[in-house]
């Protein structure tokens, strides 16, 4: 439907933008891994008893129909029944049903079809019987609102068979914020999934980790656009090829003699809403379509102005799930606080929704920025500050710190060097090595670049000498550059002359382990003033000078 309404125009904008979407390697999943769903057909359906006995009528051809009624009220049909409370989980080929009546419970499955389970639930009560904002595949709660219930039976009689669908999104553990060394960080992923698809799992023992449901993962992309180090992303395309494709369409634009080109991101289960948009914009807004609009970062938006963007757009709607809105809008909330320290207009990067289009069309900026970088490399956060660097070389930046919400991943960490004893438990939990030492002195040095604001070294810290600042440095090369947040003078083996720990470490630990029944002489305080290999050396001397010592070890 886009191809053909593109095609239509005939303005030197319009067949430009034609070109480019038509000539552009398309943008697609390719064959991505799956999980398999089975489905016999045996389908629940919940809500007031005159609604669900009508509408078990048009479900007549699945392999079995169960009705629930949530109001109480009598009917003659003979696989009605009756609940005090409903507790639904799983999803397609998966859904347990557990009732109670006069406190008693029963799996309502095992009692009306013989069966542990359903596969398919269709939910007409008011507020629904599961809570995820995205439904889960299967589950149809209609009395929410969405979906609305001529498309749901029409669904339904499908979902008999086994079914595949792509494992959406890739997860490197390796790159993740959220855990190390039992200290919990970054749960940004979590909060931002509306379907219920991502956990936190473990303990301080074993650890914790993130975990993705692939079954319950509906590809919503929030959990990409919120996680900062592109721990968890999508399999196909990667982010990278999205970056690319948009780049290559810029570039393709460009050449055939488009002007002013404004990015119009799309959701592809909404092409029909699309081509209502595309009907009122301008000729130069290109249609970028991908699988869902938070799949796309804030790396992406920049790198798209700086290779031929005047605006980058969202196709929206006041409908989509609550957690999905408040997702993309404080990313670009965030993109909007960093275009007004560079003195370009909020309007660059917003969210258009579609249902404003009916009020009228939204003012729309066509500052040309006149930047063609071409192909961005390196990973998310590369790419934006590789971005975000190029337009501060071109504008004047007032203030060279721009201060950001606390939830923004970007900033400095700050450090109470009176406190800090140089321990490096910070150093052991940084999942980005922002926090480091090089091992030469005794020093904690920080790349503020690298920081994503997890907090686990706040968390890790034994003295708390560390907090948090959320904040955007303009200057690219002090952001980039190693700082000492704390250095101090090595303290020097008392026998070999060797430096080995910092010496408020050294001075921390005689002054604590004073009046120790393992160190009630002054002998065994002096030891902790030596490296490790003279420590040794000189607990063997004292044995053999005298022998009674050994006692004491």
């Amino acid at each position: 439907m886009i191809k053909q309404l593109l095609q239509q125009s005939t303005t030197q904008n319009g067949r430009a933008r034609s070109f480019a979407f038509e000539n552009t390697v398309e943008l697609s999943n390719l064959i991505p891994p799956t999980v398999s769903y089975e489905s016999h057909g045996d389908t629940l359906i919940v809500g007031p008893t005159a609604i669900i006995t009508s509408t078990a009528e048009q479900l007549s051809t699945m392999h079995s129909v169960t009705l629930l009624s949530t109001d109480g009220e009598p009917s003659d049909n003979g696989n009605l029944y009756y609940a005090d409370s409903i507790e639904i989980s799983g999803f397609l080929g998966t859904f347990s049903a557990h009732i109670q009546n006069n406190q008693s419970a029963v799996n309502l499955a095992e009692v009306s079809i013989g069966r542990d389970v359903f596969d398919v639930v269709l939910d007409l009560s008011l507020n629904g019987c599961m809570s995820e904002e995205v439904p889960v595949p299967g589950y149809y709660p209609v009395g929410r609102g969405y979906p609305k219930l001529a498309d749901a039976l029409e669904e339904i009689p499908g979902l008999m068979g086994t079914f595949d669908k792509p494992k959406f999104f890739r997860l490197n553990t390796d790159l993740c914020a959220h855990s190390s060394r039992g200290v919990k960080g970054c749960e940004r992923c979590v909060d931002a999934c509306p379907a219920g698809a991502l956990s936190s799992e473990g303990n301080e023992k074993i650890g914790h980790k993130i975990e993705i449901n692939p079954y319950l993962c509906q590809g919503v992309g929030t959990c990409a656009t919120a996680c900062p180090t592109e721990a968890i992303h999508y399999a196909l395309p990667t982010p990278q090829e999205t970056q690319k494709f948009i780049e290559r369409t810029l570039a393709n634009y460009h050449n055939q003699g488009g002007e002013k080109a404004i990015v119009l991101i799309c959701s592809s289960r909404h092409e029909s809403y699309n081509v209502m948009a595309l009907n009122v914009l301008p000729d130069n807004v290109i249609p970028v379509v991908v699988e869902e609009l938070p799949s796309v970062g804030i790396d992406t938006w920049f790198a798209a102005l700086v290779n031929g963007a005047t605006q980058v757009l969202f196709a929206a709607s006041k409908h989509m799930p609550e957690t999905i809105q408040t997702v993309l809008n404080r990313e670009v909330g965030m993109a909007q606080q960093l275009l007004d320290s560079l003195g370009l207009a909020r309007e660059t990067i917003d969210i258009l929704y579609l249902e404003s289009l009916r009020e009228g069309l939204p003012t729309l900026t066509e500052e040309d920025l006149g930047l063609r970088l071409g192909d961005i490399q390196g990973d998310k956060r590369a790419r934006l500050y590789h971005a975000l660097d190029a337009l501060v070389e071109q504008r004047q930046v007032e203030q060279s710190i721009l201060p950001l919400p606390t939830t923004a991943p970007y900033g400095t960490v700050e450090c109470v060097t009176d406190k800090c004893t140089l321990c490096m438990a910070c150093v052991a939990v940084c999942p980005t090595k922002a926090l480091h030492n090089d091992g030469d002195r005794p020093a904690l040095d920080f790349i503020e670049q690298d920081c994503i604001q997890c907090g686990m070294c706040e968390k890790a810290c034994p003295e708390s000498a560390l907090s948090l600042t959320q904040r955007i440095n303009w200057d690219s090369e002090s952001r980039r550059s190693a700082v000492a947040l704390h250095e101090e003078k090595a303290a020097e083996c008392l026998r070999c002359g060797k430096p080995f720990a910092p010496q408020s470490m050294i001075t921390m630990l005689q002054d604590k382990l004073r009046g120790h029944s393992h160190f009630d002489n002054e002998e065994s305080l002096r030891r902790i003033a030596m490296c490790e290999d003279c420590r040794v050396v000189d607990v063997f001397e004292s044995m053999a000078e005298n022998p009674s010592e050994q006692l004491k070890y």
